[in-house]
């Protein structure tokens, strides 16, 4: 008999142990591209910024067609600025704005918060910090990558830049060096040696480039699917409201640049990387994220409180059910948009500008490290 219990004890030990460990051996499996962003924002970099603005959903959409094993890939982004007299001299006039997130609206807010100033641009201790400030995968098949963008020398500041780029390497992380400027002074400046060291690659690119906006025949239908998209979104928590508000503030901003980064956001929006789990129920149900059945009342929007939990989940089933349904019209909409928006490109003359550089950088590394990109 004591041996039977001994047996059970045995099992039930090992029973334990793997519901523990089997939901860190699916977090390994995931296969992650995570980039973080370096902007100079120094008094020169307003065209930087602007670019940054723009192209952030253009980005995004590019990496949502990565696939690994023919799994879609998790992506979180991060955002540094540097070079801003105004940020304190001890701090080496850097800022981690954003720590590596899936939370694309947070990015967006603060690229449209960022202003220009001053100029003491510390290139080696601003990559140094997001080197060993951010949570990096330990996994080596991972794409990790920073892209650092400016336009002073790369040599600035104490800290050596050879020392930081041959750090982040070692980490496996990829350093992309884009010079705002002349590709020569790029190179006599030190940027693309540090891309060398890094196993990353050095571009330049005209900051204060003109952005040519193009306008198709879809925008107008990704304009309203984006707004119906919107209706599906149901906020919980303490920040749920205030986060669906922020939403519709970066789908503002998005709309304020132009008819062609408000379309390129909504397809965004219908893609796995904008995931709100943390304030959207729909997300969070789905991920298995929160158990309906602990939420409080008042945390709950108001045409759910006093539900019973099956009525939640009902009403969050026909919210899911629905954005699916939305989220399929907009992706069939945006391989025409995408179609016309190329052969227009085609007329134009070449494109030197940021969204073109991390685009070519990102394809490259990806394909590297067996990441497949749709052409």
């Amino acid at each position: 008999m004591k041996k039977q219990y001994a047996l059970l004890y045995v099992m039930f030990f090992f029973l334990l142990m793997f519901l523990v460990i089997s939901p860190v051996f699916a977090e390994t499996k995931k296969a992650n591209i995570q980039m973080a962003i370096l902007l100079d924002t120094s008094g020169s970099m307003e065209g930087l910024i602007e670019q940054a603005k723009s192209h952030l959903w253009k980005i995004v959409n590019e990496l949502a067609t990565a696939k690994k094993d023919s799994q879609n890939v998790h992506l979180e982004v991060a955002l540094y600025e540097y070079g801003k007299d105004s940020i304190p001299a001890s701090e080496g006039y850097l800022r981690m704005i954003v720590p590596l997130s899936t939370d694309l609206d947070k990015i967006s807010e603060e690229l449209f918060k960022l202003t220009t100033y001053g100029g003491s641009e510390y290139c080696g201790q601003v990559i140094d910090s997001a080197t060993k400030g951010l949570k990096w995968s330990k996994k080596n098949d991972d794409l990790k990558v920073i892209f650092i963008a400016g336009n002073e020398p790369f040599t600035q500041g104490e800290l050596d830049y050879k020392k930081a780029c041959k750090n982040a390497i070692t980490k496996g992380i990829n350093v992309n060096t884009i010079f705002c400027g002349n590709y020569q002074e790029g190179i006599d400046t030190q940027w693309k040696d540090g891309a060398d060291l890094a196993d990353g690659k050095y571009i330049n690119i005209d900051h204060n480039q003109q952005i040519v906006h193009i306008d198709a025949p879809q925008d107008k239908e990704l304009i309203k699917l984006n707004e119906e998209l919107n209706n599906t979104y149901v906020p919980y928590g303490t920040e749920g409201e205030s986060k669906k508000l922020r939403q519709e503030e970066q789908d503002a901003n998005a709309a304020s640049l132009s008819k062609e980064v408000m379309a390129q956001r909504a397809v965004a929006k219908a893609s796995s990387h904008y995931d709100n789990a943390s304030w959207d129920l729909v997300d969070a149900i789905k991920n298995k994220q929160v158990d309906v059945s602990k939420l409080k009342d008042k945390e709950l929007p108001k045409e759910l409180r006093g539900k019973s939990k099956k009525e939640i989940n009902a009403y969050v089933d026909k919210m899911q059910d629905k954005r699916a349904k939305i989220q399929e019209k907009i992706s069939k909409l945006n391989k025409a948009r995408e179609k016309y928006v190329t052969e227009e490109r085609k007329k134009l003359a070449g494109e030197n500008s940021l969204d073109t550089a991390i685009i070519k950088a990102l394809r490259k590394q990806a394909s590297k490290k067996n990441f497949q990109m749709e052409k």
